[in-house]
């Protein structure tokens, strides 16, 4: 039996706290792993992030009384949304390894520019004209970002791009698993998919494993923590409040990856930057309205 979600003003106040605070625990893990692999390699820390990650939710599934193996992992939908999570998770820590923090957050706010358009095209969704517009607007806010014809263009900006379509198909591919899979099963096996995508791209970095230090250990512990931590409050979140209420506060994230890339790491953002930003989060509230509202 489904429980019962209320929807009354408090609980979607509440709801929108909890998202509010997933989404700053996340930059926070994006801000772990980018400092820490200036002293690991990034093989190594996909690695290690996910296999403690992995770990955790182990753990929780085991404690509830759930089952990690079911004949349901080995299902079409679990395949594609693990070929997807490996290449989100390797592209997108590569991109804020290599790039700024600010700008591959930014391009991470578009994966509802295409996990919309990919419904239609697979689910059979009804996507009328007014939100096709939006997220070629939002689109277009992706390619003033990465500046692909400016002379500051680098390869490098397109890392989070395909991070960002890695998330999408992850997300579309989430859709169509088993119901008979639970979240805490699905976090178990997003986090595994992170350990392959690190030894899948050991060969290409060609760097051996480095001792850990009592810093890198202590980095790549608190993102694990934090990443979990933040798992679990997005799933309160949409449990708390209306999908509709809580869902426009996942762009509080922009504000957090900002906020840390130029504090932190200083990073400074133009005005080309912050146009390209918001034509992607006006784009996407307002894809978020015309759904609710359809």
């Amino acid at each position: 039996m489904t429980p019962h979600i209320q929807t009354d003003p408090r609980s979607n106040l509440i709801g929108s706290a909890w998202m509010v605070a997933a989404m700053a625990l996340f930059a926070l893990e994006d801000a772990l792993l980018k400092g820490v692999s200036v002293s690991l390699p990034i093989w190594q820390v996909l690695v290690l992030f996910g296999a403690g990650g992995a770990a955790i939710f182990a753990c929780v599934v085991t404690a509830r009384g759930g089952r990690l193996f079911h004949p349901d992992v080995l299902s079409r939908p679990m395949k594609i949304r693990v070929l997807f999570e490996i290449l989100g998770r390797m592209f997108y820590l590569l991109a804020i390894a290599l790039t700024p923090l600010s700008a591959a957050t930014v391009i991470l706010q578009a994966t509802p520019l295409v996990v919309v358009p990919g419904a239609a095209l697979i689910f059979g969704e009804t996507v009328g004209w007014r939100r096709w517009s939006a997220i070629m607007i939002g689109l277009l806010g992706v390619v003033i970002i990465i500046r692909p014809t400016g002379d500051s263009f680098s390869m490098l900006s397109l890392l989070a791009v395909l991070g960002m379509l890695g998330f999408a198909g992850r997300d579309l591919a989430s859709r169509a698993a088993p119901a008979t899979l639970g979240t805490d099963v699905l976090g178990f096996y997003g986090f595994l998919a992170i350990v392959v995508a690190g030894l899948a791209y050991q060969p290409l970095e060609g760097t051996p494993m480095v001792a850990l230090s009592a810093l890198s250990s202590l980095q790549i512990a608190t993102a694990v923590t934090l990443g979990t931590m933040a798992y679990a409050a997005l799933m309160k979140a949409m449990r708390t409040g209306e999908v509709s209420a809580v869902t426009p506060f996942r762009y509080s994230r922009l504000l957090f990856g900002i906020g840390l890339g130029v504090f932190l790491f200083g990073e400074q953002l133009d005005r080309t930057m912050w146009i390209g930003c918001a034509l992607i989060v006006a784009s996407g509230l307002y894809i978020l309205w015309r759904g609710r509202k359809a």
